[in-house]
């Protein structure tokens, strides 16, 4: 194998350009293509920033020439030589001007024949390609989403800065809160039985940080959440956090806008207009039946649980008992939508636990409906009104006697319709906030109220008589940033009052000695001094998700984690030997 030994690069292969020829250059990279013709061999030399082709002729030793006719793909190489103009110019490359004409040659690896193409646009399993990731990685597509989540961070720290910002590290092994995700449990060797948890995130000590005096705190910050996994969650990932001191809401949102203005306009040479605008969640629900409305489009959700108060059939008049009946006009479906969609469609809403979805159809040929017949005739002309339905045009209506059903359904239903009849416009970035939202939501599976957001987050001001006496009905200081239906990142004013926190936790049902166990620490520290403060934090990987329009966070992040939170390339988790576990005074009991 040859050595670098005498020469050194000179320029990456991206970087050379007209300019150059004449000039004698190194460069370095992998093989992308060889076109061996004979007499003529041209290599595709590759790396992060482009491709530079590689050219030996009848001129050339012959020798290298003979060296170079063995190469292969995703060898290592570097290659010394004069750059010129190429015979043949491809323009589909920045370099397609211009090549390296070698004279000296250097194999620094080779390589096996890889697994797949290290092509873009692959059409490569991802399972495959997160089994070789390391492979996966060198695809100029995947390399490009690292090097703009880079730079956003980049941006991030300048930005902030130039508002007064602190970076600040906190801890990530720290005591477990449990109130809210899951923690990642991490046990301690010198303190028997007992366990650190990772962050979900830096709450506590960014809070503790303004009380210190900060007043201005940021971090890109690592967080765990031991919680299921979805195309855009993953159980560790990166926020960019922050907190605030002597804020309100709008100060909050204000300098925050400032930041997305800056980041698209730097990155991706777009004007994000502000402010954004301000929707309170419950019109966000009644709308979109989403707290993170996608509103590239229309397809909004109708209430017409009013025009049904006396209606005769059982589906719907059971549905009023406590919940709604719901509707979305599709606008020129029929066309779209046959019965055969309409009944995928069926399927899909059942994930969100709706018991069904009812439909009419307004053909030119004709009407179909699955419910009509069982309306009076003002009954079906009153919907048909509210809907502004013609001709040609598909009503879908969901009925549940629990609100939250109807809006889970028919609000992934909208975003599943515009996926499917192609209503979503690309290059467009809908910015808003969400505000006003619950303090907390009632848990069936725990019996008792818990925090819509977290127990930190400072109920609004004309709610706080009614923490103890009408919990459900309070609303919060809280506010999430949403960019075309995803949540990017969120927020709150925090409580800074030892009283007002002790009573939220007691609406929480959380008793005195669990609170002290718990959080006795920040109680304390409210003793001395807290001055009102409020931040958020940005998800990193879903920014740049949504910035290059992918499907998937796992698309931007270097090596994540599948569905079951293992990693396909290191096999991990895994079991470790016996005398770790018992150097940890842990036994694992597996159920049979």
């Amino acid at each position: 194998m040859d050595t670098m030994q005498g020469l050194r690069r000179t320029k990456y292969c991206g970087a050379f350009t007209a300019e150059d020829i004449g000039k004698e250059a190194v460069a370095c990279g992998w093989v992308q293509k060889i076109r061996d013709k004979g007499m003529l061999v041209f290599i595709d030399l590759r790396d992060r920033t482009g491709i530079l082709q590689l050219a030996f002729d009848d001129a050339s030793d012959a020798k290298l020439r003979q060296k170079a006719q063995t190469v292969r793909s995703e060898f290592v190489l570097m290659a010394k030589g004069v750059i010129r103009r190429r015979e043949s110019v491809n323009t589909e490359i920045p370099t397609g001007e211009v090549e390296l004409y070698v004279d000296d040659l250097r194999i620094l690896a080779k390589s096996q024949t890889p697994p797949f193409e290290i092509t873009d646009k692959t059409n490569v399993k991802e399972e495959l390609r997160l089994r070789y990731r390391y492979l996966d990685l060198r695809r100029s597509e995947m390399q490009h989403a690292l090097m703009m989540r880079h730079k956003i961070v980049k941006v991030a720290r300048d930005y902030y800065d130039e508002n007064g910002f602190l970076e600040i590290e906190t801890p990530n092994l720290i005591k477990s809160t449990p109130e809210g995700a899951r923690d990642y449990l991490v046990p301690s060797r010198v303190n028997p039985g007992c366990f650190y948890a990772l962050p979900q995130s830096p709450q506590l000590y960014k809070q503790l940080l303004m009380l210190s005096g900060y007043d201005r705190y940021m971090q890109v910050a690592r967080c765990f959440r031991d919680e299921d996994l979805r195309a855009d969650r993953q159980p560790e990932f990166t926020q960019i956090d922050l907190e605030m001191s002597f804020v309100d809401e709008e100060d909050v949102m204000t300098v925050n806008e400032g930041f997305i203005k800056r980041v698209f306009r730097e990155i991706l040479h777009v004007d994000i207009p502000t402010p954004f605008l301000r929707m309170p969640y419950a019109q966000a629900m009644e709308r979109f039946g989403s707290d993170k409305p996608d509103t590239r489009f229309g397809l909004e959700l109708q209430d017409l649980s009013d025009l049904l108060a006396n209606c005769e059939f059982k589906v719907f008049r059971g549905a009023l008992e406590g919940g709604s009946v719901r509707a979305i006009n599709v606008k020129g479906g029929a066309d779209k939508l046959s019965r055969k969609e309409i009944d995928k469609l069926v399927d899909f809403v059942k994930t969100y636990r709706a018991k069904g979805l009812a439909y009419t159809r307004l053909t030119a040929e004709g009407e179909s409906s699955s419910y009509e017949k069982f309306l009076t005739p003002e009954e079906k002309a009153a919907i048909r009104e509210r809907l502004d339905a013609q001709t040609g045009d598909v009503i879908l209506i969901v009925a549940d006697s629990k609100n939250q059903v109807v809006f889970d359904s028919l609000g992934a239903l909208r975003c599943e319709l515009a996926r499917k009849l192609g209503l979503i416009p690309k290059g467009v970035y809908n910015f808003l906030w969400v505000t006003k939202f619950p303090l907390f939501e009632y848990s069936e599976e725990e019996n008792r109220f818990v925090a819509k957001h977290h127990p930190f987050t400072h109920p609004a001001l004309e709610d706080l008589d009614k923490l103890e006496s009408d919990p459900g009905s309070c609303n919060a200081r809280a506010y999430d940033m949403v960019l075309n239906g995803c949540e990017v990142g969120g927020g709150s004013i925090r409580i800074h009052d030892q009283e007002l926190q002790a009573r939220m936790f007691k609406a929480l049902g959380l008793d005195e000695q669990t609170v002290q166990e718990r959080f006795g620490f920040l109680m304390d520290a409210f003793k001395y001094g807290a001055p009102p403060h409020g931040g958020m934090a940005y998800g990193l990987d879903r920014l740049v998700m949504l910035m290059l329009e992918k499907d998937s966070i796992r698309d931007v992040i270097a090596f994540p984690k599948v569905q079951n939170a293992s990693e396909l390339m290191t096999q991990c988790p895994s079991p470790v030997e016996e005398k770790n576990l018992r150097e940890l005074c842990i036994k694992v009991d597996l159920p049979e």
